[in-house]
């Protein structure tokens, strides 16, 4: 499986950003997608992942009702909606995939490139 993370940018706190992790591979249907992020100094943290079938979501309390993962298998691409961000939501931003679900980073099989998101105040 590779990944490719896009729709990170600049934008004010309270605006909105949308990422997009387009996967390729024939397995890509069989693996729980997940973000994650890593500020500057700081460790990568979960975010958020989506179960291989898109029936199970789950979010770090930090970000929960406020980002909304989702996924389109017949497009091979997962979304990440995050709505009234914050500063300390700045970060790089990365997708990675793993069969089973979990929030260790050590766990993930594949990562992709990550994407900027910047929130300013």
């Amino acid at each position: 499986v590779q990944l490719q993370a896009s729709g990170g940018g600049l934008v004010q706190a309270g605006g909105s950003l949308r990422l997009s992790c387009a996967a390729s591979g024939r397995t890509f249907s069989r693996h729980a997608i997940y973000w994650f992020r890593q500020a500057p100094g700081k460790e990568r943290e979960f975010v958020s992942t989506i179960s291989w079938g898109g029936g199970s979501t789950y979010y770090a309390g930090s970000v929960k009702g406020r980002f909304t993962i989702s996924r389109d298998n017949a497009k091979n691409t997962v979304y990440l909606q995050m709505n009234s961000l914050k500063p300390e939501d700045t970060a790089v931003y990365y997708c990675a995939a793993s069969p089973i679900i979990t929030t260790a980073v050590r766990s993930m099989d594949y990562w992709g490139k990550g994407t900027q998101v910047t929130v300013s105040s």
